[in-house]
Formats: C-alpha cells, structure tokens, sequence
C-alpha cells in the first residue's frame, strides 16, 4: 500500500499556514502538499496543531495567513465557493456525530438527498453500498445507541463516503474507542487506502501509519518537524526530536508487551 502509484496532481496544497488562537499561535508556516492516491498520517504530541491543520484544509477553523488549495481550487479564497468544496471532501472526526434519532440508513442518506438532491431510492442504494463496505450492511435499521463505539464510527466513515468525497480527513478517528474495537475502524481505514482513496489522517497508531502510509508528518509546536516514508521516519529519523517522541510513544508499548507475556510464567512459578 505504500508504494502504489499516485497522481501528479496535488489534492491538498499548503503554503505558509499559520493559525492563532488569540496570542496563542497554533501553526507557525506550514507547508505540505499531498498528491491524489496518497495517504498521509500526521502523527506527533498533543498540542502541536495536528487537529487545528486538519481542520484548516476545509475551514472548520479559518487561517490566520497563508494558502490552501484542494484541488486547484484556493479555499483561502474569500471568493471562494467553500460549500462546494467541502462536498468533494470527506471527514471522519474523534466523535461519531451521528444523529441519535435517526436509523443508520437515515443518517447516511439525509445529506444525500438534502445537498446532492439525490432521490430516496438512488440515495438507500448508495446508503447500503458504503454499509456493505464497512461491513455493516445488517445494521442499516439500527440506531445509533444500539451500535459498538466501532461500529458507530464505521457509520460515520460509509455517511463520509456515500458523498463520493475525492479526499477523506481523518482526525484521530480511533481515540475515542476502547482499545479492541480499534482493529475494526483501522481495517475500514486500510481498505479505502487499498482501493486509492487519498486519505490525510492525524492519528496516534504508529503501527496503522507504519503500514499503510505513503509519508509520515512529524509535527510538534506547531511546525512540521519532519516527513518521509514511513520506513525512514520510524526507522532512521533525521531529526532529534522525531527520535524522542518515537521513542516515547513506541517502548511503553513494547515493554507492556513484555510484561504481559511474562505474567502467566510469574503466576506459574509463584
């Protein structure tokens, strides 16, 4: 997945992005481009702007300075006709943000028929599609409360993609899940990357953005740090504080992997 083909043409073009809060200067001159077919995970600590980037590519938050364009089309524009262009772009946030009244077919259908104007049938054909992808296509009649924290988020991504996004952002999609029901949402993940989707993910699973990005974004303080391959950037990374944090995020996770598999000895031997 990593070395598949991608387009020439950027998706995402990001020049000097900078974004304050008040004094607080969130993001200090970004710049990344990210091409049609690629997937990008932007990984690094709290705080050091990931989400707020992220949340830049569509507006959700409005530049402080700076350029971005999605294909061609420059949303820093004040002319720019931002409703259209989200309708080419997917996002798949922390929280699922389904309608809680609404049945699972009617939470993907609802933006179908309201901004693409589609008709009922084509929309629950569509609807049904994207269940199948997830793998949830027996839970079209469910509500939202009767549904795993996975599976909800499961929903949320095929709502994502019964638009016909040109491009999917992902802000830390798994966070908010108990740890065994990340597998299922990563899965999903894995395969729209598989089939081409360009994909610009913030996210905290190293082993997801090991696998299946084509470049790995280190931010931290509101820069990025670094970006390269994934094979470069978690196993040689050019930069010290790429190297730090790497280190922090990945050895607890291979120590608590070592205590876990040295308990049943000590319960035996006890």
């Amino acid at each position: 997945m990593k070395h598949r083909e991608v387009s020439a043409l950027s998706a995402i073009e990001i020049s000097g992005l900078r974004k304050s809060f008040g004094a607080l200067e969130v993001l200090r001159g970004i710049d990344l481009s990210v091409d049609s077919g690629e997937v990008v995970c932007v990984i690094g600590p709290s705080g050091s702007g990931k989400s707020t980037l992220l949340r830049c590519v569509n507006l959700l938050e409005v530049p402080t300075g700076g350029t971005i364009r999605v294909g061609g089309v420059e949303v820093t524009d004040p002319d720019c006709d931002i409703d259209g262009v989200r309708r080419r772009i997917g996002m798949v946030f922390q929280q699922f943000n389904l309608f809680g009244h609404l049945r699972v077919r009617e939470n993907l259908t609802i933006s179908q028929r309201r901004v693409l104007r589609r008709s009922r049938a084509e929309a629950q054909r569509i609807a049904a599609a994207n269940l199948e992808r997830v793998g949830l296509a027996d839970k079209a009649d469910a509500y939202p409360a009767q549904l795993s924290g996975g599976q909800q988020q499961r929903v949320a991504i095929a709502r994502a993609l019964a638009m016909d996004p040109q491009l999917m952002l992902f802000d830390e999609p798994t966070s908010a899940l108990d740890p065994e029901l990340v597998g299922e949402v990563l899965a999903v993940m894995r395969g729209l990357a598989a089939d081409g989707m360009t994909m610009l993910v913030v996210t905290h699973e190293m082993a997801f953005a090991r696998e299946v990005a084509s470049r790995v974004v280190f931010m931290d303080g509101g820069v990025i740090v670094e970006s390269g391959e994934p094979a470069q950037v978690f196993g040689a990374p050019r930069e010290r504080r790429t190297a730090e944090f790497l280190h922090r995020v990945l050895e607890p996770t291979r120590v608590s992997e070592s205590e876990i598999g040295a308990q049943p000895r000590a319960q035996h031997d006890g």
